[in-house]
This record gives C-alpha cells, sequence and structure tokens, in this order.
C-alpha cells in the first residue's frame, strides 16, 4: 500500500468517526416533532390543520436552507382540549415514538400537563397556542417556552385601549377554565389601572354554545363594555347572540382574545371599529405577506398569530439543535435562549430564563366595510406595543427560576 492511499484511507476514516461522533448526540440520529393540537373543536381555526401546516412549512424550510446533517420527522394529534388525553399523548410519544419536543399545545389545561411531562422526560415543550401567564410564573420550568403571546400582553393592549378611549365600566363574560380565568385577572387590573371599574364578571363552561343566560347577565350590568375573556368559537359565539338580543348598540364587547380567522367568520360589518392585539398580522410587511400567502396557498385562509408563531418557534428549535449539535434538551433550550430570533414572525425576539418569547405585538383596529381593499385586509396598525412594554416584567415574575 503507497502512504498516499494509506493517508487516504485514514482522512477517510476519521471522517467517517467525526460523522458518527456528531450523529450520536442526536437520539436515534432523528429529530422528531410532536405537533399537539386542536383539530376538532373550538381552537381548531386558530390552531388545527393549520399549525400543522406551519410545522411542516418550517420543517422544510430547515432542510432546504440550513442544509442540516439530521433527519427531520413530524407527527401530530388531535388533543380535543383535554388534559388527560393531551398528557396520554405526550407521554407515549416521549417514552415510545422517540419524540423530541411537544408542540403548539392550544388550551392552557393542555399546555400546563404537557410541561409537567416534558420536565420530567426531560423533552422539551413549545407553546404558540396557549395564553396563560402562568406558564412562566407559578408553573414555569426550564425546558418550557412560552412563544407567540399571553393574557398579560392581550390585557396590556385591548384593554388600555378601549378604557382609555372611554370605556371606564367593564363586566367580563368569561371561559370558566384556567386560560379564561387568567384573562379576567390580567384584563381587570389594567382596567382598574388606568382609571375603570369592574362591576361584575360571570362565568360559562368551556366550551360554550349558548351565551343567552350570561349575556343577559351582562346587559342587565349596565356595564359600558362586555368584556369577552374567552377565544375561538366561543367569541364568535357570544358575538352573535350578543348581536341577537340587541345588546351591541348600547354596550359595547372588547374581544380580548381575538384571530383574523374570528373576524373573517364574522365579516367586517360585525366586528368594524373593535380592537384586539394581535402578536402578528399577514398584512405587516413583504416578509409577512410572502410567508402567509404560501401558507394561503395550501389551507385557502390567511394564517393566525398562533399558526405564524409555530413556523417561529419550530424553525427556531432546529436552528438551536443544529447549533448544539444535540437534541439534548438542556444543550437545546441553552442555544434557544443565546440565539436571537429574527424572522417574519419576530425582529429581536429573545426567550428569557422564564421560557417567555418576548417580542412586540400590535394593537389593531378592525377596518369598516369601505375601508377594506382586497380579501383578508381586515386592520388598522394603530400602535405598535415594544416587547419590553408588551410582556410582564421579569421584577414582577413569579417564576423560581428567576433570581429576584
Amino acid at each position: 500500500m503507497t502512504i498516499k492511499k494509506a493517508i487516504s484511507i485514514a482522512c477517510t476514516a476519521a471522517l467517517a468517526t467525526l460523522s458518527a461522533g456528531a450523529n450520536a448526540q442526536i437520539s436515534g440520529g432523528v429529530v422528531k416533532i410532536g405537533v399537539l393540537t386542536d383539530l376538532s373543536g373550538t381552537y381548531s381555526d386558530l390552531a388545527g390543520s393549520g399549525a400543522v401546516l406551519a410545522t411542516k412549512m418550517a420543517i422544510d424550510d430547515f432542510i432546504a436552507k440550513e442544509k442540516p446533517d439530521f433527519k427531520i420527522e413530524m407527527v401530530s394529534a388531535d388533543h380535543q382540549n383535554k388534559a388527560d388525553i393531551a398528557s396520554n399523548k405526550a407521554r407515549e410519544w416521549f417514552e415510545r415514538e422517540g419524540v423530541d419536543t411537544a408542540t403548539e399545545l392550544v388550551t392552557t389545561s393542555v399546555a400546563l400537563a404537557v410541561m409537567k411531562i416534558a420536565k420530567e422526560k426531560d423533552r422539551i415543550a413549545l407553546m404558540s397556542g396557549p395564553g396563560s401567564t402562568p406558564i412562566t410564573n407559578e408553573q414555569c420550568n426550564d425546558v418550557s417556552v412560552h412563544y407567540t403571546y399571553d393574557t398579560y400582553a392581550l390585557a396590556n393592549g385591548t384593554a388600555r385601549a378601549v378604557t382609555k378611549q372611554g370605556g371606564k365600566s367593564w363586566f367580563f363574560l368569561t371561559a370558566d377554565y384556567a386560560f379564561g380565568q387568567a384573562l379576567e385577572k390580567d384584563a381587570s387590573a389594567v382596567v382598574v389601572a388606568n382609571g375603570g371599574k369592574v362591576v361584575g364578571s360571570v362565568r360559562h363552561p368551556f366550551p360554550g354554545s349558548d351565551f343567552s343566560s350570561f349575556l343577559l347577565k351582562a346587559q342587565a350590568s349596565g356595564a359600558q363594555v362586555i368584556g369577552l375573556a374567552n377565544a375561538g368559537a366561543d367569541t364568535t359565539n357570544a358575538i352573535k347572540q350578543a348581536a341577537e338580543f340587541g345588546i351591541t348598540p348600547t354596550q359595547s364587547l372588547a374581544g380580548l382574545l381575538m384571530f383574523i380567522t374570528d373576524i373573517h367568520s364574522l365579516g367586517l360589518k360585525s366586528t368594524q371599529g373593535m380592537y384586539l392585539t394581535e402578536g402578528f398580522y399577514w398584512d405587516l410587511n413583504e416578509e409577512t405577506r410572502a410567508w402567509s400567502k404560501r401558507f394561503f396557498g395550501v389551507q385557502k385562509k390567511m394564517p393566525t398569530m398562533v399558526q405564524a408563531g409555530q413556523y417561529s418557534s419550530v424553525y427556531h428549535y432546529l436552528k438551536a439543535v443544529k447549533a448544539a449539535g444535540s437534541d439534548d434538551a438542556k444543550k437545546v433550550m441553552a442555544q434557544m435562549k443565546k440565539l436571537p430570533i429574527n424572522d417574519f414572525f419576530a425582529k429581536n425576539g429573545q426567550i428569557r430564563d422564564d421560557g417567555r418569547m418576548v417580542h412586540d405585538m400590535y394593537l389593531m383596529q378592525v377596518k369598516k366595510p369601505a375601508e377594506s381593499k382586497y380579501p383578508w385586509d381586515y386592520y388598522h396598525v394603530r400602535q405598535v406595543i415594544p416587547a419590553a412594554e408588551a410582556f410582564q416584567p421579569l421584577s414582577q415574575s413569579r417564576c423560581a427560576l428567576i433570581k429576584k
């Protein structure tokens, strides 16, 4: 054997060893992403199949642009907005199917349940759809990321704007579970801080369909504003029934969590003038339009902030896996917190030690029908709320991971 050939063989063997070593850091040689969402219920329009599509887009784009040396797979399941179903599926994914991260997790009860299992199994939970602030406060852990929005940011936008516009007395119609309760609490604090008052509240079952008795209580309260501390089909049904009862001409409705799909469903005639807070709007700029039109080409609907946030969170996760050279939860989380987020969804976004991804939010006002110039042209951007103002400051954090 010649010296040249021997050197060549040695180099090839060394490269193979290095490659094997790198792949060995990825369990099974595959990064597996689980999308656990509401595919059939109250939140299926704002998350659901659109979140699954957004995940697939993120994976495809990452492979095309970043050229990873590991395989990426996706699985998905319908949690039906039930914590027990979500818990069982997450445990099955982590223990038997090699899933590295459970993502989306719309519905706070689902998110809180899956977070605990992710911590137990040393996997990562990425949350785009759930909203409650306890996720990054009392219930925080070091393997969870709350990505798109939360009830503090929603209240800071919508409740503040409506109160400052003269809506000083509020009555809350609240979904009776963790998310609705957190949203009512956060919005009430903002109303009072801005010179308003809360005259009452009522809680409806989740999910709900008949809001008549609850709306009549809200009407009898005489409040200027009926704050809807719910989301998805609960919100759209409450708005429709409020119009049927003749409530809206004399009292204002404040949708504390509304999505562009809700506006599309209800129509501009029914929603014109309403304020809402968003983490994303498809028509903000060229980047948001380009991505959203790709999404629309498949889904036939413009994306919600949950679906756009899902793409961003998955892509950021994959970048962190590549940077870490591993799918180990602690190593990946360290990279996720280290790397800034700059994409169509967020500029200069950052994941804090409490797991909160902070980024700018937007106060929107729904256009009048005559102001809309093309399909899905629904919002005026009334205010950009800087990240530092939109989300709860760390000085107020109740997360055990934050050193005071």
